[in-house]
């Protein structure tokens, strides 16, 4: 059984998407850490993940991730965001 697939079965929660294009893909220091947010092709929920440095852009790269879906609260109003748990190029 793959990595993947025993994460996901381990994990109720979490989600797979494959072989998808990243139109966008932003890095932003935060303390310690490099804030990753990325928007795929056809979805219009952005994807964040951290890393401790910054990585090459992954803009119109093929991704395949595995994540969550949590909701984070800014201003008072409430957005849904996925945060990426495993983030490899296809």
């Amino acid at each position: 059984m793959s990595d993947v697939k025993k994460l996901l079965k381990k994990h109720g929660q979490l989600n797979q998407l494959d072989n998808v294009k990243v139109e966008s893909h932003v890095q932003r220091d935060k303390d310690d850490w490099v804030i990753n947010t990325i928007v795929l092709e056809g979805y219009d929920v952005p994807f964040k993940y951290k890393r401790k440095t910054v990585f090459k852009s992954l803009r119109g790269a093929r991704v395949n991730l595995t994540f969550y879906l949590e909701t984070e609260s800014i201003a008072g109003i409430d957005f849904e965001v996925m945060n990426v748990v495993r983030i490899r190029r296809s």
